[in-house]
């Protein structure tokens, strides 16, 4: 294990100035705004702020002032921030994004627990500064890493976990195969009772995925899962190409109405990971590459606190009860969408220290 500090060469800045300068902005669709994504003008804007008042050198300072490292775990290096709690005899949480955000947008989660609790923070395998896995991705193969990063690389014996979108399968696969997991809290709780041999879906849980399957929203994972190399020689030579792509997922998926719950400049911030990294073309991995059963994680017997967020408010207790077989507690969100612990960090760590001080 290393120790790990961000620095950006200035060679690198100084192109991604050039490509700003440069840039092109399409002509608006006709239509409402957002039905075509992007509009123009919020991207423009955008831009504007990239290139000329945008400091990633304090972007870059602020991150570095958490602990992080970079560790070979079984053929994949992973970068992970480290954040140590003031408290001994705490359990420690490994807490896992998703697509398209970064390491960078769960740390206001951990601003948000005040260091109580030691908290571990990786970037996925193809995100960001952790390399690609050596073999598919899987949510089960990241678990796996996960879990030999906390136990026998950190040297936790027990530790919680939560994660979002992509990660919040890594973290049910992470509880429900690995026994030094003490308990999970879940955002973007379980959907695999659907895909479960001999699971009956009642009429509710029926209607409730189905509102979820929105063909509106699905292009963008058809087209990354089907085409990802294209995809990515478009955004990877482009910085508001790749702003578009990422900016317009953010927008859909929060609760506000476009870009408006988020600081510009934090949107930028986790834009900028995937620049500088050039880690958007292998962030489409567990798109292009997850097998048929990835969602199959087995019943999660460990205590769970599930915590419906807003871009999912219907979900159903029932459908959390066919994956989690202990929930003690179960809570919808009124404010803080698909981006949960970036949207609302405050109610992720109250429901983190509570769980924490039951399992403890």
């Amino acid at each position: 294990m290393a120790p790990f500090r961000i620095a950006v060469p200035d060679d690198v800045l100084d192109d991604l100035h050039g490509r700003l300068d440069s840039t092109l902005l399409p002509e608006k669709t006709p239509g409402p705004d957002w039905s075509n994504g992007i509009p123009p003008e919020v991207l423009g804007s955008l831009v504007d702020r990239w290139r000329d008042r945008y400091d990633w050198r304090e972007a870059e300072g602020r991150l570095n002032r958490f602990e992080q490292v970079r560790v070979d775990v079984d053929g994949c290096e992973v970068h992970a921030v480290v954040a140590r709690g003031r408290a001994t005899g705490r359990l420690p949480i490994v807490v896992t994004h998703g697509w398209p955000y970064s390491f960078a947008s769960m740390l206001p989660l951990v601003d948000a627990l005040g260091g109580e609790l030691d908290v571990v923070v990786p970037s996925l395998p193809g995100y960001g500064f952790s390399s690609v896995l050596p073999t598919a991705f899987s949510s089960e193969a990241v678990a796996d890493r996960w879990d030999a990063l906390m136990t026998t690389e950190l040297g936790y014996e027990r530790y919680l976990t939560y994660g979002e979108d992509v990660g919040a399968g890594v973290s049910d696969w992470l509880a429900g195969a690995h026994p030094a997991v003490a308990g999970i809290v879940a955002s973007h709780a379980s959907f695999s009772a659907r895909s479960r041999p001999g699971v009956e879906l009642d009429d509710a849980e029926r209607a409730f995925l189905a509102s979820v399957a929105s063909a509106a929203e699905s292009g963008y994972a058809h087209q990354q899962g089907t085409r990802p190399d294209t995809l990515a020689a478009a955004l990877i030579d482009s910085p508001s190409g790749l702003l578009a792509w990422i900016a317009e997922k953010i927008a859909a998926w929060s609760e506000g109405d476009g870009l408006e719950s988020f600081d510009p400049d934090d949107i930028l911030t986790n834009v900028m990971v995937y620049w500088i990294t050039r880690s958007i073309g292998t962030s489409f991995r567990p798109y292009s590459e997850s097998p048929a059963g990835d969602d199959l994680h087995p019943i999660i017997e460990v205590p769970a606190s599930i915590i419906v967020q807003t871009h999912e408010g219907a979900y159903p207790r029932s459908l959390a009860e066919k994956s989690y077989a202990d929930i003690r507690s179960f809570e919808r969100l009124s404010r803080g969408g698909h981006f949960t612990a970036w949207e609302n960090p405050t109610a992720i760590a109250s429901a983190i220290l509570v769980l924490e001080e039951t399992v403890r």
